[in-house]
């Protein structure tokens, strides 16, 4: 048993090795480009990006233009990344379910299904993560449109047109997601695109309903030449009103997700501490 653990941990460590000789080269290249924030296995993602490329089919470009945005993935992620980092997952979901069983003694048959499980869930994990990473980017969206739209009002109450109000709120609005997609969007004007076209790029990267609202009621405003004003200031007290109403919605629905948790756990050990000492004493008694 001894040598069999020394042979693992000296198999563990001529695998680092391994893979640091091979990504030093892969990690020089990736130096040259951009990268994400927590960046650690960009190197291999970007090294097997190039032998993915004739994989990648139009369905999962599309999808990936659909999330990436919403989610804030950067803009080095391509589709060829994806799925360099899906198979990436997926090799090392495999090597670890697959190790597993080897070691636990599971026949060969229990490996490979084993193996594929892990490969299959791994490679599931990186759709998972940006759909909920756009959720939650949502949330933070839908938190912060209310003041969003009362600097916008002010800024056009002072006299400012459309377009420069947008571009001091994304200048000057609290940090976060919304106020990023805005000054995105208005990067768009200034190279030549149309109102309405980088309008309607930020609803649908934003993907918020008040958004969409939003930019259809400034089109609206724009053809029939209604004041901005009241319109902006009007959606502002939907969009506060709305919140409020979500909120209430999610207090009357805590004690219905409390239950789960309170008959499964609470209650158990409520009984087990009303109930031991009453057993206790019967036994004593000899009941």
């Amino acid at each position: 048993m001894t040598w069999f653990w020394l042979g693992l941990f000296l198999a563990a460590v001529a695998a680092c090795l391994g893979c640091w000789v091979l990504g030093a080269p892969w990690a020089a290249h990736a130096a040259q480009g951009p990268a994400p924030p927590v960046a650690f296995w960009w190197p291999w993602v970007r090294a097997l990006a190039p032998w993915c490329a004739p994989w990648v089919t139009w369905p999962m470009r599309r999808r990936l233009q659909r999330w990436g945005p919403r989610a804030g993935l950067p803009d080095c992620w391509t589709a060829e990344h994806w799925l360099a980092a899906r198979l990436l997952l997926a090799g090392i979901g495999a090597c670890a379910l697959g190790g597993g069983a080897l070691m636990a003694g599971v026949s060969l048959r229990g490996m490979v299904v084993l193996a594929l499980a892990g490969a299959g869930l791994a490679s599931l994990w990186p759709d998972v993560r940006l759909r909920r990473r756009a959720a939650v980017r949502r949330q933070a969206m839908v938190r912060e449109l209310p003041f969003m739209l009362d600097l916008m009002t002010l800024c056009v109450e002072a006299g400012l047109s459309l377009p420069a109000a947008l571009r001091q709120v994304a200048d000057h609005a609290p940090a976060g997601p919304l106020r990023q997609s805005l000054r995105d969007a208005c990067a768009l004007e200034r190279t030549g695109v149309e109102r309405a076209r980088w309008l309607a790029q930020w609803a649908e990267g934003s993907d918020v309903p008040g958004v969409h609202s939003l930019v259809l009621a400034l089109g609206q405003a724009d053809r029939l030449g209604m004041s901005l004003g009241p319109l902006l200031r009007a959606q502002a007290e939907r969009q506060r009103s709305e919140r409020f109403s979500r909120a209430e919605t999610l207090a009357l629905q805590a004690p219905v997700k409390m239950l789960f948790p309170m008959a499964l756990c609470i209650f158990p050990c409520t009984f087990l501490a009303i109930g031991f000492p009453v057993v206790v004493k019967f036994l004593d008694t000899g009941l």
